[in-house]
């Protein structure tokens, strides 16, 4: 469905094209420009009308199509910097929706007053997020921040990191997985939100799960791979904001976890994207086992 190839790519030959004249070439790619902008476009509308709705199993539908959209925009750069133009556009942005809708606090759902019964005007129903519809918003929260930096400060400005901390310590183990991915995309490259996250003691929460036996083991993994990515590719090492994250990880975890957390954090730099992410497992199962032995 998402940026497909143009029809009239398969009849232009490649050789001919070379001998053509740069009028021609210039028409051909700036039809095909047109035509993956407009993709993006629709794509985007029709995903986010979905996530603006009032029932759980459209949002939920909504987002699994941005979701699919978001896979399909990382496979080309040209793509990725039409996705990015499109986030300048306040109908198009997918974080407000976001935050406004599927990742809403509780409190913010439940009906204020019950004037809607003694008077004339009919109320708006609007069904919770289910457990579904907060992971699979998470998912795309992430991307978005992946993909476009700028995502990450109109996170900041719907106070994400508290939203986030308050589903990492209230939700079950499907959403926390998926808040502990969301918290290095949003952090990554974002002082304000790294800061958020020291104020909300946010690696002292994270430390309560990765201690915890009776925690299921997948997610205390995932709080194992969430350490070493913040201490290796997000923290500013010894910067500002987070300049006593190492010192908070000594006083939660231990010295011998703390170190082997440091150690095992600078891993495969220079590592394929699957290696990398293999030595990422390996080493939060070493984090896992340090914590379990002192």
């Amino acid at each position: 469905m998402y940026l497909k190839k143009a029809f009239w790519a398969d009849s232009v030959n490649p050789e001919s094209q070379a001998q053509s004249p740069s009028a021609v070439t210039d028409l051909i790619n700036s039809l095909d420009k047109q035509r993956l902008y407009r993709e993006v476009t629709l794509a985007l509308r029709t995903g986010l009308r979905d996530a603006r709705a009032e029932f759980s199993f459209l949002r939920l539908r909504g987002l699994r199509s941005i979701l699919k959209f978001l896979r399909s925009v990382a496979e080309s750069d040209s793509t990725i910097n039409f996705f990015c133009h499109s986030q300048s556009i306040p109908e198009l942005q997918v974080v407000p929706v976001l935050f406004q809708h599927s990742l809403k606090e509780l409190e913010e759902q439940r009906v204020a007053n019950l004037d809607h019964i003694f008077g004339t005007e009919p109320v708006k129903i609007v069904t919770p997020s289910t457990d579904s519809e907060v992971a699979l918003a998470l998912r795309v929260l992430e991307g978005c921040c992946l993909l476009h930096r700028e995502s990450t400060v109109l996170a900041h400005q719907y106070k994400a990191i508290q939203v986030l901390m308050n589903i990492l310590s209230t939700r079950g183990v499907l959403e926390q997985g998926a808040c502990l991915d969301a918290l290095i995309s949003i952090m990554l490259d974002s002082s304000a939100n790294q800061m958020a996250f020291e104020t909300c003691n946010g690696i002292e929460e994270v430390a309560v799960l990765i201690r915890d036996k009776q925690v299921d083991e997948n997610l205390r993994l995932k709080c194992g791979e969430f350490l070493l990515l913040l201490i290796g590719h997000v923290n500013g090492r010894d910067k500002p904001p987070m300049a006593t994250i190492h010192e908070d990880i000594r006083r939660l975890l231990g010295e011998k976890s703390a170190s082997l957390i440091w150690a095992a954090s600078q891993f495969g730099s220079t590592l394929d994207p699957e290696q990398r992410l293999m030595a990422l497992h390996i080493q939060a199962r070493r984090v896992i086992e340090s914590i379990d032995l002192y």
